[in-house]
């Protein structure tokens, strides 16, 4: 049994159980103790006791900052510059609460109130992964006595697939608008993402010797997933390849593919491209299309060509089957063609 004791006007709850450290703790009651003692002495005789008195005195912008300092820098360049930003705006939303404080009813009315503000589904659920994998760090490596992960105990927005599909005509005109460009790497990045569904910081971070032309492949050791693919090469990919590692426009010592030019430190990074295809796209007249969609489009394109699942998968890098689904988009007038 615990030990209530009254000083100053405040009860003090003290449990002494064999195997486990002494916990005590002040209330404004006597019954608040009480109770407070009775949940903590059924949770040890259970073994399932947690010590939330660190976590009850941690802030979510505490911990927030100690998991940009030691999680964030583990993951990707990429990746880190986007959770960069959504943990400096949940910061601004949670940072004073404590951790013990956010339970998945208050999870969920944010998550609704963020959707009611115009925010998409998936940028929702990307703060909200932010959030998950804070909780699970903190209560696996970090000891400090969180329970439950309680964005587990939400549902999240579900992801808006996108299927936006471009029609002879469409790629015709855009194609056009590209060629007509001043710089030839605008056209074959575009083309070539059509040709071979990369994504586009794959083709971008090209270098020169990362092409087998012999073999007909391109090998890609940092994707998006972290495994490394080799991505065949269409005679129309290899042509426009060709043409790029043949640009005379490219400094002797530079290895990017499609380099950009040199920043303040006179390094040069890959060819900027979202503006100029933004601009290539309302001169075709072509709306709702993004420069990610054509990797859509061309993974919809490798499967009405009859690649089965598994060859695309190779191709495109898609880890699960769920995920490559998302990506491949049938147009209804190409399988009546097939029904007969």
């Amino acid at each position: 049994m615990a030990t209530l004791v009254k000083t100053n006007g405040r009860w003090k709850a003290v449990i002494r159980k064999v195997g486990w450290p002494t916990k005590a703790k002040s209330f404004s009651t006597k019954r608040e103790a009480e109770e407070w003692a009775r949940q903590v002495e059924v949770e040890m005789t259970q073994g399932v006791f947690v010590d939330r008195a660190i976590a009850s005195k941690t802030t979510l912008f505490e911990a927030l900052d100690k998991y940009l300092r030691s999680v964030t820098p583990t993951k990707k360049a990429s990746t880190q510059r986007a959770e960069i930003g959504r943990i400096q705006l949940l910061k601004v939303e949670f940072g004073s609460c404590a951790l013990t404080s956010l339970t998945p009813l208050l999870l969920a009315k944010y998550r609704d109130k963020q959707l009611e503000n115009g925010l998409s589904p998936d940028t929702v659920r990307l703060k909200l992964a932010v959030l998950s994998s804070l909780f699970n760090v903190a209560r696996r490596e970090w000891g400090l006595g969180i329970p439950r992960n309680p964005v587990a105990d939400i549902s999240k927005p579900r992801s808006t697939a996108r299927d936006r599909r471009l029609t002879a005509i469409d790629l015709n005109r855009l194609f056009a608008q590209v060629r007509s460009h001043s710089n030839p790497m605008l056209s074959w990045i575009v083309e070539l993402l059509f040709e071979t569904a990369m994504r586009k910081s794959e083709l971008l971070n090209l270098e020169l010797g990362d092409i087998d032309w012999d073999r007909r492949i391109v090998r890609l050791s940092d994707t998006k997933n972290g495994s490394p693919r080799s991505v065949p090469l269409s005679v129309r990919a290899t042509e426009l390849l060709r043409l790029a590692c043949q640009n005379s426009m490219r400094p002797k010592s530079c290895q990017l593919i499609f380099f950009g030019e040199p920043g303040a430190d006179e390094k040069r990074r890959p060819y900027v491209i979202n503006k100029l295809f933004l601009k290539a796209c309302q001169a075709a007249n072509i709306s709702n299309f993004r420069l990610h969609d054509l990797r859509h489009e061309a993974t919809s394109r490798l499967v009405e060509r009859g690649l089965s699942d598994q060859q695309v998968s190779a191709i495109t890098g898609h880890k699960s089957m769920q995920m490559l689904r998302r990506y491949t988009h049938l147009r209804a007038e190409d399988l009546v063609t097939l029904l007969g």
